[in-house]
């Protein structure tokens, strides 16, 4: 009986200890490889809205606002901000205004700002004349 006792909290004392190991602060960098059962031409999830487009790569894309994914259910009350602070509707309901964060930056430093919005929001429309970077994967990165 006392060798059952020993073993049980040698194993207790193991996963504890791994536990911990686990919880540790994640490390930056490096290269995540992950398996994908094809090879999408582009990681614009606008262009390419397939599984095998969206699927990698909307985890990689911010957003004004996303779905709670914390809620089993997607609705119109499990939406939540991402790059937007909050949002309203104007009293006729023809005008939707977010609120953005001040604090975002891009990759290089600069600050995120509402002419970012509008051109990704004029690109996504295939509206002509909107400046559009090389390539539209770096839209909002």
């Amino acid at each position: 009986m006392r060798s059952v006792r020993a073993l049980a909290a040698v194993v207790l004392y193991s996963l504890a200890a791994s536990n911990v190991a686990l919880a540790a602060e994640p490390k930056q960098g490096g290269i995540l490889r992950v398996y994908h059962r094809d090879s999408p031409g582009s990681a614009s999830i606008h262009e390419g809205a397939t599984y095998s487009v969206n699927v990698p790569f909307m985890p990689v894309y911010n957003n004004l606002a996303v779905y709670n994914q914390n809620v089993a259910q997607n609705s119109i009350d499990s939406i939540v901000p991402d790059l937007a602070e909050s949002w309203a509707w104007s009293n006729d309901n023809r005008t939707l205004t977010f609120k953005l964060h001040h604090d975002v930056k891009w990759h290089d430093g600069k600050p995120f700002t509402s002419a970012d919005v509008q051109m990704h929001v004029r690109h996504a429309d295939g509206q002509v004349g909107a400046e559009v970077p090389p390539e539209p994967a770096q839209i909002l990165v």
